[in-house]
């Protein structure tokens, strides 16, 4: 094996320091640009031509010309120096969230109703972040969480899944959007009795939150008169700004939805809902996802 062959792989402050010599034309000025003294600069050079076993610059008359050798390695070194640069600098835009790929996951009235103004706010301060945002149902949601197709999500607690994380971030309460041209609408709260033969706009049934609602008019003793049922809580209220009846639905998600026509009143008894942000158990939270969070949580103590 020649020299070359077996000897230690040049180091990249000794590239640097050749680069740099090159480009400036001099020791003293790469040693300048790179924060060296002379004598180092030097003795990196001559290192490397050593390592190397060839001459990379003649002298003469006081100045360093590059051998045609040196030029052949200069145009390796430019590629792979700015390599690293662009490395460096994508860490760095990493660090300070300046790129990056977000997957979130939430159940489609969440995602309209709640989401938007925290996304909203979140680009605001990272505007180089991209995100998908998925609306699927709980169970699918819990699954794609689980399995590392979304990096987080929103569920309603409770539930029980030791693979998930759960931060409760905000609760709320269940409420009725009523006609605002309904006597209904002059009531601050509305019950069971009150209800009784309303046509209801109802959500979720086989849901904990339906169950909850049926539950507080089967204790009342009153058949509540459905007569619609949808999936989501925008529709529900769009129904309600129709006069097609009284939506009872979960006041978090409602209240974007809010219009001329329509008003809130608070629902009784009182059932509480609370909502948590998901991540997988089995992983670290990654770093993108910890900043959706804190913005989420700046949201909701506002």
């Amino acid at each position: 094996m020649t020299q070359a062959e077996t000897s230690p792989e040049i180091s990249l402050r000794a590239l640097r320091s050749f680069h740099a010599i090159i480009r400036s034309g001099s020791v003293t000025a790469a040693a300048r640009e790179l924060g060296l003294s002379q004598p180092a600069a030097s003795r990196l050079l001559a290192q490397m031509e050593q390592q190397l076993g060839f001459t990379l610059f003649f002298r003469k008359k006081g100045r360093l010309l590059p051998t045609e050798e040196g030029l052949m390695l200069f145009n390796e070194v430019d590629l792979a120096l700015g390599s690293i640069e662009r490395i460096n600098s994508f860490a760095r835009d990493i660090a300070n969230f300046k790129t990056g790929h977000l997957k979130l996951v939430a159940p489609p009235s969440f995602s309209e109703g709640v989401l938007p103004a925290i996304v909203a706010a979140f680009l605001d301060r990272h505007p180089s972040v991209r995100l998908t945002i998925d609306s699927r149902s709980i169970e699918t949601t819990k699954s794609m969480i689980a399995s590392g197709a979304a990096d987080a999500g929103f569920i309603r607690l409770p539930f029980d899944r030791p693979d998930l994380r759960a931060e409760k971030v905000v609760t709320n309460e269940t409420v009725c959007v009523v006609p605002a041209s309904s006597p209904l609408a002059g009531a601050k709260s509305l019950d069971p009795a009150a209800l009784k033969d309303q046509p209801l706009i109802m959500l979720g049934l086989g849901g904990l939150s339906r169950a909850q609602i049926d539950a507080a008019f089967a204790s009342a003793g009153v058949r509540p008169k459905v007569r619609i049922e949808t999936h989501t809580v925008g529709s529900a209220c769009a129904f309600c700004a129709r006069g097609l009846g009284v939506a009872i639905v979960n006041e978090l998600v409602a209240r974007p939805f809010l219009r001329d026509g329509i008003v809130m009143r608070k629902f009784k008894p009182r059932i509480v809902q609370e909502y948590a942000f998901v991540t997988s158990a089995s992983t670290a939270q990654n770093r993108l996802a910890r900043e959706f969070l804190e913005e989420t949580r700046r949201h909701f103590k506002k």
